[in-house]
């Protein structure tokens, strides 16, 4: 879904109806600053921070950013520190307090199940994120975008405050030269806060074989699947083999990317199917094939508890009504290289006008890839970043062409978008999977409707 989209308003919706309710752990450092420099409306993030379980370090995080009445709507929100495999101290706690708030909101006034989704891909967030949910008592972690071999053990440290570390790859690096971000909890909190909970690790993987591989060693085994197919929002594993476009430049999918749902069914752990599973017949055909249901994105993405800016959220409301919301599988759009799904809504980084007009820059820098330099020392860069700097660093003028910034567009996307100081305004970019025929069932009594009237929805047919 993005950044914030899955909100704590959204997971603690869905959990209240006895579903796993899930926040996106992506960028959490950065909306927790921004909230608070809005002045926090509301007092949610204030409430969470009162019961962090280390108040000095709360109030430090709170004196830092906090605004009462709200900083101005043109005013830039002061910035966080950038990720790093040798992270700012401060930059670590302001994660390990964003997860805790986040979680602790999306687990308030009720006692159904939670769970945080990070991307594999971003090792250097991981330890302290995973930490602060920790800290929450978040039930479960789901990971996509890579294989969390190391995130087994990562967790049995977590759980027991012990120091932890884990593999970050080095574009460039030689032979026998290993890298690793490095979390100590105790060494950062300044004490072992009382016993933690191990939350269960769902893997997100595109095939059986990858759950295999992991499945084989207990070392890397997960607690469950969700398998996930191309049209599933959000990001897209390559297809296999050669890459092939269709005539509006989306990768084509062949028979090798089909899931083979009997071989993960084989391997004896639960798993959820993804990717237009919308509906009731997709959750009782999922439950046939052996999961234990599904997960569900892009209902939940465009419900009323949704993070999503309310104007954006209702406009593609109306158009998906009218027929005419398009999302696209866009081949070069994010950083990372892997397909990425983006709706192509008018006045967003989707529109080619926009995005051309857009100054590149790479502020937040989640995406980036951390490269070898010539000295030895470790560099980063994004190629959604100028392009003579991308160059500099030892990237290709071709991988810039088409990139989008993810992170600037994601976090607009929610109504927190920079403002810089010559008055330009980072524009929104929304990414929402590629089945949206639910939409026809779920507004036949109005375009507005809740995470419960999705659940509702998906659990008709085994109520009835």
């Amino acid at each position: 879904m993005g950044v914030g989209v899955s909100s704590w308003r959204l997971a603690r919706a869905v959990a209240r109806t006895g579903q796993l309710g899930v926040v996106s752990g992506v960028a959490l450092d950065v909306l927790l600053a921004r909230r608070l420099q809005r002045g926090d409306p509301g007092g949610h993030v204030r409430r969470a921070l009162a019961r962090f379980p280390v108040p000095r370090i709360a109030q430090q995080v709170r004196d830092r950013y906090f605004v009462p009445d709200g900083a101005s709507p043109t005013a830039a929100y002061r910035p966080v520190p950038r990720l790093g495999l040798r992270t700012a101290r401060h930059g670590q706690l302001l994660a390990v307090v964003a997860n805790f708030v986040e979680v602790d909101l999306a687990r308030e006034g009720h006692d159904g199940p939670v769970g945080v989704n990070y991307l594999e891909k971003i090792q250097l967030a991981t330890p302290a994120a995973v930490y602060g949910a920790m800290l929450a008592g978040v039930d479960y972690v789901l990971m996509g975008a890579g294989l969390p071999t190391e995130i087994p053990r990562l967790l049995d440290g977590l759980a027991a405050h012990r120091p932890v570390r884990l593999t970050v790859p080095v574009h460039g690096a030689v032979p026998g030269e290993e890298h690793h971000v490095r979390f100590d909890p105790v060494e950062l909190l300044g004490e072992a806060v009382g016993d933690l909970r191990r939350p269960r690790l769902l893997a997100i993987v595109s095939s059986a074989t990858l759950a295999g591989y992991l499945a084989r060693d207990e070392v890397t085994r997960p607690d469950g699947f969700v398998l996930e197919s191309p049209v599933a929002g959000g990001h897209s594993a390559r297809p296999r083999g050669r890459l092939t476009v269709d005539d509006d430049g989306e990768p084509v999918y062949g028979p090798r990317d089909q899931l083979d749902v009997p071989k993960v069914a084989g391997l004896g752990l639960p798993f959820w199917l993804a990717g237009g599973q919308t509906g009731p017949q997709q959750l009782a055909e999922a439950r046939a094939a052996g999961a234990a249901g599904v997960q569900v994105g892009t209902a939940f993405a465009l419900c009323r508890e949704s993070g999503l800016d309310e104007a954006i959220r209702r406009r593609m409301l109306h158009q998906a009504g009218q027929g005419t919301l398009v999302v696209r599988n866009d081949v070069r759009a994010s950083p990372t290289g892997f397909p990425f799904k983006i709706a192509a809504l008018p006045d967003t980084v989707a529109d080619e006008q926009i995005y051309a007009d857009r100054p590149r820059l790479c502020d937040l820098g989640y995406l980036r890839t951390p490269y070898r330099r010539d000295s030895g020392g470790v560099g980063y860069r994004c190629p959604a970043e100028p392009v003579d700097e991308y160059v500099r660093k030892g990237g290709s003028v071709e991988e810039t062409v088409g990139s989008r910034c993810l992170c600037n567009g994601l976090v607009a996307a929610v109504g927190l978008g920079q403002h810089r100081s010559d008055g330009y305004v980072e524009p929104p970019l929304v990414t929402l999977g590629q089945d949206l025929a639910f939409l026809r069932q779920l507004t036949r009594h109005g375009i507005d409707y809740s995470a419960a009237d999705v659940v509702d929805h998906l659990l008709a047919a085994s109520r009835s």
